[in-house]
């Protein structure tokens, strides 16, 4: 299942660009009493020809509110919103109330694995239903909030939501000012750590690891993606994980890992506006969400996630991560992403990913060339460094010159001829 969890979470980054889907259930007289605005990614373990895969996909904008949504009829029925898409799925957040708080009491899954957009070659075909409990809650009279990823893992499928909204017994019809603030997005962050190779620190502090020399940059490892139309995603780089642990003994290590491009093995997937990159290497897997603006003709890398096993002695060796709200290797389609310089992708305060030398295209590429580059900041900010040091410099030297020459002017008219 950790490999579900990975993919599901990235499936959830694709949905960011998009921006939450909202939804709303009214009473027999037209008044609301649930307003729903989020994304929600899913990502879903099937079989297909005796083999594992994973299907990933978010929740479309064009989803519906269903007739078996309701407003809840006191104490003999309570609220839902039951959310349909695609060919017989549904997503059903079922409410209640207990004191002065509603919540998600229950979520409730129905997917047709005979949808062969979704799941593909699949060798099922009937409609499954998982169902869990939930800690989604809020004050009464207030909206819930939450910006960052919550995650609900069941049995063969997981949930991501973020950039949630909602509210139900609403009595208005509309969002309430006050609202409840998720945990997720009430954790403090930490320093971010420095990026070294492969190794677990020990004997380090209970705050934070030990800081460590700087390591060899990572070799550049040629990946691609194909998709309908050829190559989709056109990516050099080395790769660079970090990531910071608790240890059983409450200390925290460090864990970090360069990836050897020839043993690093490569997937992924593409439609006309999004798609992934998906890298394993050992027992660690990576993977990059691309998204495409069509306004604005950009395309950029949306989310980063990460899942891998850690030392044993670290508190829980399963380590997933999930940012699903990045804007990075942002680049006009038809041209290529380049940067020089290190970039350290903050997939969470204990995640980093560190890319050298990328160079990256998605989308429009023509057969397995890169198309015109855009350089990064860091490399033009590197490039005027210089070039302000030498104008400065040159300026320097002309503000001698010139001093030079007016002094030695002035000491020739001091000079009388007999």
């Amino acid at each position: 299942m950790a490999g579900a969890r990975g993919l599901l979470a990235a499936a959830a980054l694709l949905g960011f660009l998009q921006a939450s889907s909202s939804f709303e259930v009214k009473d027999s007289s037209g008044k609301v009493c649930i307003i729903a605005d989020l994304t929600v990614a899913f990502s879903v373990e099937y079989k297909s020809n005796g083999q594992k895969e994973f299907a990933h996909f978010f929740l479309p904008q064009n989803a519906t509110v269903e007739s078996q949504s309701s407003c809840g009829n006191g104490n003999k029925s309570h609220p839902i919103l039951v959310l349909g898409f695609g060919a017989g799925h549904s997503l059903s957040l079922n409410f209640s109330e207990h004191a002065d708080n509603y919540q998600v009491e229950e979520l409730v899954f129905h997917y047709n694995l005979s949808d062969a957009t979704l799941f593909h070659n699949s060798t099922a075909g009937e409609v499954k239903k998982v169902s869990h409990k939930t800690t989604i809650q809020a004050h009464m009279g207030t909206k819930y909030r939450c910006i960052n990823a919550k995650h609900v893992n069941m049995k063969s499928v997981n949930i991501t939501f973020s950039n949630v909204t909602l509210e139900a017994y609403l009595t208005n019809g509309t969002f309430s000012t006050n609202k409840t603030e998720c945990a997720e997005d009430m954790v403090s962050t930490t320093a971010i750590v420095p990026t070294t190779p492969k190794q677990t620190t020990s004997q380090v502090p209970t705050t934070s690891p030990a800081p460590t020399a700087s390591p060899p940059n990572p070799a550049v490892g040629k990946y691609n993606v194909t998709g309908p139309n050829g190559t989709c995603v056109l990516a050099y780089m080395g790769l660079q994980l970090n990531i910071t642990y608790q240890k059983k003994d409450q200390k925290m290590g460090l864990d970090l890992l360069n990836f050897i491009p020839q043993n690093t093995t490569s997937s992924g997937r593409c439609d006309n506006t999004s798609a992934f990159l998906n890298l394993t290497f050992e027992k660690t897997r990576v993977i990059f969400y691309f998204v495409l603006n069509a306004s604005t003709e950009k395309y950029f890398l949306q989310g980063v996630n990460v899942s891998t096993t850690l030392p044993s002695e670290a508190k829980d060796p399963k380590f997933e991560a999930w940012n699903n709200s990045m804007s990075e290797l942002r680049a006009t389609v038809g041209n290529s992403y380049k940067c020089s310089a290190e970039e350290n992708l903050q997939v969470t305060d204990k995640a980093l990913v560190n890319v050298f030398n990328v160079q990256i295209q998605v989308f429009k590429i023509d057969g397995d060339k890169f198309g015109a580059v855009e350089e990064c900041q860091l490399d033009e900010n590197n490039m005027l460094i210089p070039i302000i040091v030498g104008a400065a410099l040159a300026g320097l030297v002309l503000i001698v010159l010139i001093a030079y020459l007016i002094g030695r002017k002035r000491s020739h008219a001091g000079y009388q001829t007999i």
